[in-house]
């Protein structure tokens, strides 16, 4: 299996540093708000990651933490006039329900900042001793970032060429303008914690270093998160971990792409910023899902109407595919079951070109290529073989379950675009039961017409022995 390296810039073949265990991280929200879509994409791509790595035989220990102390909390909170406890925990908790709808498996462990004020403290601690921080007059704590020496290799950037800017703080205490902050002194007022530099709280840099070596242990295999965060967040990590511990942080980091909404940078400023909910009240969450699994994980996503139509129809062809089949239950998270399978290539190399792909740095784009042609397979198959069907269709809900998808009741999911149908469902029976009229009294060219034009709205009418039922289709402009 190749992953992609961002700090080597190349792909590198998995290796566990313990064999058949791989230990991630990837950082989680702020939760002053609730998520956006590019939280989505963050989600959603490393659930996929999760679950491949799983269906491949590996233990998975998967860390996404919480950061629930930070200067958007405590203004957030003062504005809304609540606690900043009230504020995270109803935060929390409308994000718990946000990656439950996007079909998101949680992770094992998801530490909270609060909760690690203590190891925080020891690092900062050590880094102090060592040389690498130093404690300044008005009670902050600062990192020394030229005295490590590789800081900037993950984002490629020289401390010698930075310049005072948007990303780095200018401040008085500083002994040097790229230093950064371990501790803030506490305003009055503020939540804060006892410390050997008076009350405070910790910097946002220092809290992950501290929860992943807490959970995962000084080095470990994978580190991810999206791609705002490789400079200065998980840059100021290496420096922090490394000098604190003497030891290589993390051996693969891995960065989702951004997401664009028409062709454009996602900004409040630009008023075409979205909350994970804003998009799940107008579109089937599995819908959203497949937009963000359809293109590479490292790719940008471009957010649009006309992509998320795509997106519908893209499902619309794999559940009319399997419309109608019995199908064999497949839990997402019957890990066993999905690797056991992934091992044993099925009939016509499905799994095998599937692996292939997954293995080579999750090409999630060459995957759904793959259950294109299931598809297409069983699709033929229904009318050419019929018995081979239910396996075929068994197979293209396995292994579209691997990237958490495919698990919906087809004809619920066919009927599910209620909101884009051009005609309510009582007048589609109506029409229904006026073809079954027309063609009892053998006016075949009323009940063929009737068909036609239910068909050209993207109703599609089903004949079996059972009756006529219909499905919808999202119409090809």
């Amino acid at each position: 299996m190749q992953i992609y390296n961002t700090l080597t810039r190349r792909k590198e073949p998995l290796t566990p540093l313990e064999p058949g265990k791989v230990r991630m991280y990837v950082c989680g929200m702020t939760v002053y708000d609730y998520c956006h879509l590019g939280h989505a994409r963050v989600m959603v791509a490393f659930d996929v990651i999760t679950r491949y790595l799983r269906a491949r035989g590996y233990d998975v220990t998967y860390v996404r933490n919480v950061t629930d102390i930070d200067d958007k909390i405590l203004k957030r909170a003062d504005e809304n006039g609540e606690t900043i406890t009230a504020l995270t925990e109803r935060m929390i908790e409308a994000m718990h329900e946000d990656e439950a709808r996007l079909c998101v498996l949680p992770p094992d462990r998801e530490p909270r900042a609060t909760g690690h004020i203590g190891e925080i403290i020891a690092m900062i601690e050590t880094l102090i001793d060592k040389g690498f921080a130093y404690a300044a007059d008005n009670g902050d704590v600062y990192y020394r970032v030229r005295r490590f020496e590789t800081y900037g290799a993950l984002s490629n950037r020289d401390p010698d060429e930075m310049r005072s800017g948007a990303r780095i703080e200018v401040d008085e205490h500083k002994e040097d303008p790229l230093d950064f902050v371990l501790w803030k002194a506490a305003k009055p007022g503020e939540a804060s914690w006892t410390s050997p530099w008076g009350e405070g709280r910790p910097g946002w840099h220092i809290e992950c270093s501290a929860m992943s070596t807490c959970c995962l242990g000084e080095t470990f295999d994978i580190h991810g998160g999206g791609p705002d965060l490789m400079f200065p967040h998980h840059e100021n990590e290496i420096a922090q971990s490394e000098a604190a511990t003497g030891h290589r942080y993390v051996n693969t980091w891995m960065h989702a792409g951004a997401v664009r909404v028409n062709q454009e940078k996602m900004s409040k400023s630009l008023g075409n910023f979205f909350t994970i909910r804003d998009v799940l009240e107008h579109h089937d969450p599995e819908v959203v899902r497949y937009l963000l699994v359809a293109s590479h994980y490292r790719s940008p996503i471009n957010y649009a109407p006309e992509s998320l139509a795509d997106a519908r129809k893209s499902l619309e062809r794999f559940y009319n595919a399997l419309e109608g089949l019995a199908l064999e239950d497949v839990a997402l998270d019957d890990t066993a079951a999905e690797a056991k399978t992934l091992d044993q290539p099925g009939d016509g190399g499905h799994d095998a070109r599937f692996i292939a792909a997954m293995d080579d740095d999750f090409n999630t784009p060459e995957a759904l290529s793959v259950l294109f042609d299931l598809a297409r397979e069983l699709n033929r198959a229904r009318k050419e073989t019929p018995d081979r069907a239910p396996a075929l269709a068994a197979e293209l809900k396995r292994l579209g379950g691997l990237l958490g998808l495919l698990q919906q009741d087809p004809a619920s999911f066919l009927k599910a675009g209620a909101a884009d149908l051009p005609l309510a469902e009582d007048e589609i029976q109506a029409q229904i039961d006026a073809r079954a009229v027309a063609k009892k009294a053998k006016d075949f060219a009323r009940a063929d017409g009737i068909r036609d034009e239910l068909a050209s709205l993207g109703i599609i009418l089903k004949d079996s022995r059972e009756g006529t039922t219909w499905v919808f289709e999202t119409p090809t402009d």
